[in-house]
């Protein structure tokens, strides 16, 4: 059993719970953002182009050659189709993770494998050795520094 509570720790840890799930809406959001370019924004992107003879927003290197025709309206849909793909995932899949994850955190308090921090570490360091600089209270002699006297 411990295997399992070790796979299901690797498992639950944020980022790879973010990145698996960001992987597989992604790929699937991806397809309808793409259609959604493809089939709307590229056509009116075309239509800024202006003349009929031209393919959409852009222009040839060298007239009649096709392959010499320079498409800024596909580097514009291919910009959109992203920007799109990345909100998508963030409001459907990150934030709500971080949200699930912040209020698993506030109901089970810190995670006690986090490290304290440095200033804790220092404060906790002061106050055993201000514990130990005190005289205590059963002795009337203050502890010696160089050991017993003989």
């Amino acid at each position: 059993m411990p295997l399992l509570s070790g796979f299901k720790k690797f498992i639950l840890r944020g980022n790879v719970v973010d990145l698996a799930v960001a992987v597989v809406v992604g790929a699937a959001f991806t397809a309808v953002v793409t259609a959604f370019t493809a089939k709307i924004i590229e056509p009116l992107i075309a239509a800024l182009g202006g003349s009929k003879s031209v393919d959409g927003l852009g222009f040839r290197l060298i007239k009649g050659n096709p392959a010499t025709f320079l498409d800024f309206g596909a580097v514009i849909s291919a910009v959109i189709n992203f920007v799109l793909v990345a909100a998508i995932i963030y409001l459907f899949v990150v934030l709500p993770i971080n949200t699930l994850n912040e209020r698993r955190k506030a109901k089970n308090g810190p995670d006690p494998e986090e490290p304290a921090s440095e200033r804790e570490l220092l404060e906790e360091i002061r106050d055993l050795l201000a514990k130990q600089s005190k005289p205590s209270s059963h002795s009337a002699t203050p502890p010696s520094v160089g050991g017993p006297s003989l």
